[in-house]
C-alpha cells in the first residue's frame, strides 16, 4: 500500500516547483525522449524545451515536444547531412541551423571567422558584435541558433560566399539570483536536494542518502573556484556525465596527451588556455593523462595550489576547478591492502605526494551504484542551463567562514587540510543553502562530510609519503560544549592484513624494507614433516637477500635449538617454509628473527601471540641489527592491524621519533637476543 504515498509527495514537489519557478523547469523524461534521437548536449535540448514546453499542462507539453523535434529535424545539422544543408543554404539564400560554433580572428584580413563543427564549414565571416557579446565563441565554442546567408560575388572570387547574419547562443542570457534565494525558502533541505539531483537527471527516491551527497559533491567544482576533486570508481557510475552534459561551463578533457599551452597559456599566441575559459576542467580517464611538456605536472601543481601559474614574464590567474575521474579496476579492499587509492593515476603522478596533497576531496566512486534506467528521473527539475547559470553566479560568493560560527577544526589539520575542508563546506552550502540560511546541525552534517573526503586524501598520502603525513586523526570542536568529534573514513575500518585471533603454529608476520625501498608486510608459514633435517623454502623466487636471511635463521636454529627446548629435533624432521609478500612490493631480507620464531613455533606446535608482528634482523652469530626508519616501520605495523610488536631492545632510543597517537595503538614487546625473541613471541616465560 505504500507506493501511492511516494507518488503524492513527488507530485506535490513537481507542482510546487512549477508554481515557484514557472518557466524555469522542464520534465526530465522529455529530455531523454528526444536525446535518444539527436546527438546534442542536454543543455541545448532543455533550452529548446524550456522555450516550448516549460509547463505542466499535458497538451501543450506534447505540442512543445513536437515543435522541438521539428526544429531539431529541420535545423540541427547532422555531420552526414552537411552537404545537403549547404546546398539548402545556397538555394534559399538564407537558412537557420543549430550547430556548435567556434570563432577565431584571422589577422591577415582583419575578420573574425566562424567554424561550424557539424556543418564542416570554416572561415565563415562573422560580425565582431557577436564576438564581443559572447566571448565563449573564441574559447572552445558554443551551441547556437545561427542564420547563415549565401551570396556569391563574381568579382571577388577569394571571399567566402557564406556569412553569419544572426547568432543566438542556446544558453541563458541572464540570471536573477534573488529568484533562486526567494524560491529556496519554500522547500525543505530534503526537497531541495531532490530538486538539484533531478535537475541533473537523477531520481533521488531510488538512491540512499549517502549516494545523494556524493552526487551533490560532483557539482561542487561548478560552484566553487579552484576546487580540486578526484573520483575513482568502477565503470558506469556516471562519473563524467555532469561535466560533459549538464553544464555548458565545464569541459571534459578526454585522457591522453595535453599540453601546457592548451591547458594553461600559449606563449606564442598569448592566449590563456582552458583553465581561463571554463569554470571546470575535468580529466576523463586519469590513467591516460600525459603532458608533452616536461614542466606540465609542475605547472599543474602550482595552479592547483594557488589558482595562478607563471608562463614567461607574466603571472596568470584563473578560477577553473580541476576534476580527475578514472576507473579502479581492482576491488577497493585489494587496493587499500596492496597499494593506495591513487594508484590508477599515471606513474609520474602516482608517487608524487605534493600533487595529491592539493586535492581537496576524494569522492569514493565505489559507493555509487552503476546507473540503471530507474535511476534516471521523469519528474520536473530545473532547465540545466538555468542551474548552470545559478552555479556560475554562486562562484562569486563564498561561505568558507560558515564553520566559524559553531565549530573549530582539530589540531591535526594543517593549512592545506583546512583550506580543503573550508572549500568543500563552502561549496556544499552554496548548493544546499544558497540564501545563507542554515542551522548548526546543517553545518555539522556538511563539515563531517568535508572532513571525511579530505581525510581519504591524507590516508593515501601517508601510505605514499610516510611519516610526513602521519597526522590524519581529523576532528572538529563544538564551540559551545568544547567536545571534540573525530571523523573516520569508512573503507579504512576493515580489511586488515593480520586477522584477529590466534594464528596457526609456525605462522609469523614480519614487517621489513622490501627491495623496492618501500616497507612491506610478509607472512612466513612453517611446517614440520618427518625427514632428515632438510630446509625447503618456497615463494622466494630469485631473491638472494631473502634466501640468505632465511638460511641464517635455520643455521642458528639447528645450532641453538637445544637451549630453547629439548623437545625440538632437527635430525628426524624436515622443515618446510613458504613466504607471502602481502603487499606485492618485493621481498625483504630482514627475515632471520621472524623465521627463527616460526621454526620454533612449528617445532613446538605453539602459536605466536595473537595479532603480533615481528621486526628486526640478526646475523649468523645472533647479533641483533638496528631497525631503520623505526617510526615508519611501526606505522606500517599499525596499518596492518598489529596489536603487539616484537621490537629489538636497541630500538628503545628511537621511540622519541614516534608520534604519540601511534604509540597508544600498539603494545611494544622488547627482546634482547634471538632466544629471548622466541620466548617472548610464543608467550613463554
Amino acid at each position: 500500500m505504500e507506493e501511492p504515498m511516494v507518488d503524492l509527495s513527488t507530485l506535490d514537489l513537481d507542482k510546487k516547483l512549477n508554481e515557484i519557478f514557472a518557466g524555469r523547469v522542464v520534465r526530465k523524461d522529455l529530455t531523454k525522449l528526444i536525446k535518444e534521437g539527436a546527438n546534442v548536449p542536454i543543455y541545448v535540448l532543455e533550452y529548446l524545451l524550456g522555450m516550448y514546453a516549460a509547463t505542466d499542462d499535458e497538451e501543450s507539453i506534447q505540442e512543445g515536444v513536437e515543435r522541438v523535434k521539428k526544429i531539431l529535424s529541420d535545423n540541427f545539422v547532422r555531420p552526414d547531412e552537411a552537404e545537403k544543408i549547404k546546398s539548402r543554404i545556397r538555394e534559399l539564400g538564407q537558412y537557420s541551423i543549430i550547430d556548435k560554433v567556434t570563432v577565431a580572428l584571422n589577422p591577415k584580413i582583419d575578420t573574425y571567422e566562424a567554424e561550424f563543427s557539424n556543418l564542416g564549414l570554416k572561415g565563415v565571416p562573422v560580425s565582431s558584435n557577436f564576438v564581443k557579446e559572447f566571448d565563449k565563441l573564441l574559447a572552445g565554442g558554443i551551441w547556437c541558433m545561427v542564420k547563415i546567408d549565401y551570396y556569391y560575388d563574381e568579382e571577388v572570387k577569394t571571399s567566402n560566399p557564406f556569412s553569419v547574419s544572426s547568432l543566438k547562443p542556446i544558453q541563458m542570457p541572464n540570471m536573477d539570483l534573488n529568484e533562486v534565494f526567494a524560491g529556496r525558502k519554500s522547500f525543505t533541505k530534503e526537497e531541495w536536494i531532490d530538486i538539484l539531483l533531478r535537475s541533473t537527471g537523477m531520481e533521488p527516491t531510488q538512491l540512499e542518502n549517502r549516494v545523494k551527497w556524493h552526487l551533490l559533491l560532483r557539482l561542487v567544482p561548478l560552484v566553487e573556484n579552484n576546487y580540486n576533486m578526484c573520483e575513482l570508481g568502477p565503470r558506469g557510475t556516471g562519473k563524467s556525465h555532469v561535466y560533459k552534459e549538464i553544464s555548458p561551463n565545464s569541459i571534459l578533457v578526454s585522457g591522453g596527451q595535453s599540453t601546457v599551452a592548451n591547458l594553461f597559456y600559449n606563449m606564442s599566441s598569448r592566449k590563456i588556455g582552458l583553465v581561463g575559459l571554463w569554470d571546470c576542467v575535468a580529466f576523463d580517464e586519469v590513467a591516460g593523462i600525459r603532458f608533452k611538456d616536461k614542466d606540465g605536472i609542475q605547472i599543474m601543481k602550482d595552479y592547483m595550489a594557488s589558482g595562478s601559474f607563471a608562463r614567461g614574464k607574466e603571472e596568470k590567474n584563473a578560477s577553473a576547478s580541476m576534476v580527475f575521474v578514472g576507473n579502479i579496476n581492482q576491488s577497493v579492499d585489494m587496493l587499500i591492502k596492496t597499494s593506495h587509492l591513487f594508484a590508477p593515476f599515471p606513474e609520474e603522478m602516482a608517487s608524487d605526494t605534493a600533487f595529491f596533497d592539493r586535492m581537496h576531496y576524494y569522492l569514493p566512486g565505489w559507493e555509487i551504484p552503476k546507473m540503471r534506467p530507474d535511476f534516471f528521473t521523469d519528474k520536473y527539475g530545473f532547465i540545466v542551463d538555468y542551474i548552470a547559470e545559478f552555479f556560475r553566479e554562486m562562484k562569486k560568493r563564498s561561505f568558507a567562514n560558515s564553520i566559524d560560527r559553531f565549530f573549530k577544526l582539530g589540531n591535526n589539520l594543517n593549512q592545506r587540510d583546512t583550506v580543503a575542508v573550508r572549500k568543500t563546506v563552502s561549496g556544499m552550502v552554496k548548493l544546499l543553502y544558497p540564501d545563507g540560511e542554515y542551522t548548526k546541525e546543517d553545518i555539522e552534517e556538511i563539515l563531517k562530510y568535508a572532513l571525511e573526503g579530505r581525510r581519504r586524501v591524507k590516508e593515501q598520502l601517508k601510505k605514499i609519503g610516510g611519516m610526513e603525513f602521519y597526522d590524519i586523526m581529523f576532528s572538529y570542536i563544538n564551540k559551545e560544549t568544547l567536545e571534540e568529534e573525530y571523523v573516520s573514513v569508512p573503507e579504512q575500518g576493515g580489511g586488515k592484513l593480520i586477522p584477529e585471533g590466534m594464528g596457526k603454529p609456525g605462522h609469523v608476520y614480519v614487517v621489513g624494507h622490501g627491495n623496492s625501498g618501500m616497507i612491506g608486510v610478509y607472512k612466513l608459514e612453517n611446517q614440520m614433516v618427518s625427514g632428515t633435517g632438510k630446509f625447503d623454502k618456497s615463494g622466494i623466487g630469485a631473491q638472494r637477500g631473502a634466501k640468505e636471511s632465511l638460511d641464517t635463521a635455520f643455521r642458528y636454529f639447528t645450532a641453538n635449538c637445544k637451549s630453547i627446548s629439548n623437545m625440538i629435533s632437527t635430525r628426524t624432521k624436515d622443515y618446510l617454509m613458504h613466504i607471502s609478500d602481502l603487499q606485492g612490493i618485493g621481498l625483504t631480507d630482514e627475515l632471520a628473527i621472524a623465521e627463527l620464531i616460526g621454526l620454533c613455533s612449528g617445532a613446538l606446535e605453539k602459536p605466536v601471540q595473537e595479532s603480533m608482528i615481528v621486526i628486526g634482523n640478526m646475523t649468523v652469530g645472533g647479533t641483533i641489527s638496528k631497525v631503520e626508519e623505526f617510526a615508519n616501520v611501526l606505522q606500517v605495523c599499525v596499518d596492518a592491524g598489529a596489536k603487539k610488536v616484537l621490537i629489538p631492545a636497541s630500538s628503545v632510543v628511537d621511540f622519541q621519533t614516534v608520534p604519540s597517537d601511534l604509540l597508544v595503538k600498539v603494545q611494544p614487546v622488547f627482546y634482547s637476543d634471538p632466544t629471548d625473541a622466541v620466548f617472548k613471541a610464543l608467550g613463554v616465560s
